[in-house]
């Protein structure tokens, strides 16, 4: 009785840990953020969750990805692909619905062609986004450089939207606005987190993704279409990359085809292994993703704050990045040890 009582604590402590290491990792580095930062404010706090939106909610897709055992390295590059189209399309239209809804469009147009070559096509995920990447920037570099300046609206190296549109203002207020001091963008990210979160849990998709990406051979057997699970992460990553670009023309009013979304497939990618999800596929819980990318936010505000020299910015987040992958393929070694040493103090007991 009294050995269930000892180890009982220590089996809830560790599936605590295990379930919810995010909201540990993300309090540390916040309260490091504030011992660095003894000012902040509350506008600062809510200046992560703005600058935090657009990898966030990129961050969502790739979580989906990586959950079915796969990886999407275009989402970057199809960032600055679907601003410049969405650029464009505001442009020509000088409408912001169908500039959201032609973000969205082309954002899944770009996931299908990742899904169909990876879900049906059965080629690597890892070559078929690592040659995406590398022609939605190319494509992105051409079209701005050969299309007229009055429908980029800005010059040959840079899709600028045109100020001269009515709902120019709107536009950009609408991505710099906020609502009960939450910044508009924040709560973008806030939605569509809660939202994958409910598929990921309550819904029968949900639950086809982690089967699929625990055992593919038995999602089969129990009747899964893994191959159209694949697709469908793929198209839905693409999606949530239109809306993300959506909301970086309404914060910038500008894409660079040259820089951006550089490095955010890595960033994303941190922040769904900060939030816990195994890249291997199959476990994690999508709301930590929410917190990994604020872990990360923070990262950067801390750089700033300890005037570091910006130029280490990704060698501090590629250090944290590996320290959080070993964390995570230790953590089960570690269980498994402590749990055969508690069985072997019994039998020496008994």
């Amino acid at each position: 009785m009294s050995e269930k009582k000892r180890t009982a604590p220590r089996l809830t402590a560790g599936k605590i840990w295990s379930g919810y290491s995010f909201i540990f990792i993300f309090a540390a580095i916040f309260i490091a953020y504030y011992l660095v930062n003894a000012s902040l404010t509350w506008v600062g706090v809510m200046n992560i969750l703005r600058h935090s939106a657009v990898v966030g909610i990129i961050a969502l897709g790739m979580g989906l990805v990586v959950i079915t055992g796969q990886i999407d390295l275009s989402v970057g590059s199809m960032l600055a692909f679907v601003g410049g189209f969405a650029v464009i399309v505001f442009n020509t239209t000088n409408s912001i619905v169908l500039t959201l809804l032609a973000a969205m469009a082309m954002g899944a147009l770009c996931g299908l062609i990742n899904g169909v070559l990876v879900g049906k096509a059965k080629m690597p995920a890892f070559i078929v986004t690592l040659a995406t990447m590398l022609i939605f920037r190319s494509l992105t570099r051409f079209v701005c450089h050969e299309i007229p300046q009055s429908v980029s609206g800005g010059s040959n190296s840079l899709f600028k939207l045109l100020s001269s549109n009515s709902l120019y203002k709107p536009f950009y207020s609408f991505g710099n606005s906020k609502f009960l001091t939450i910044p508009v963008t924040g709560l973008f990210l806030i939605v569509l987190t809660a939202i994958i979160v409910y598929v990921t849990t309550s819904t029968k998709f949900g639950k086809q993704l982690y089967a699929a990406g625990s055992n593919e051979r038995a999602a089969r057997l129990s009747g899964i279409n893994v191959d159209n699970v694949r697709v469908a992460v793929f198209v839905i990553t693409g999606v949530l990359t239109g809306i993300s670009a959506f909301l970086w023309i309404s914060m910038n009013a500008s894409v660079d085809p040259a820089t951006t979304g550089g490095s955010y497939e890595m960033y994303a990618i941190a922040a769904v292994v900060l939030g816990g999800v195994s890249m291997a596929g199959g476990s994690g819980k999508c709301v930590g993703i929410l917190f990994g990318v604020m872990s990360y936010t923070v990262i950067d505000k801390i750089i700033v704050a300890l005037k570091m020299n910006t130029l280490l910015n990704d060698t501090v987040k590629g250090a944290i990045l590996i320290v959080a992958i070993i964390v995570q393929t230790m953590s089960p070694v570690v269980r498994e040890q402590l749990a055969a040493r508690r069985v072997r103090r019994r039998m020496k007991k008994s």
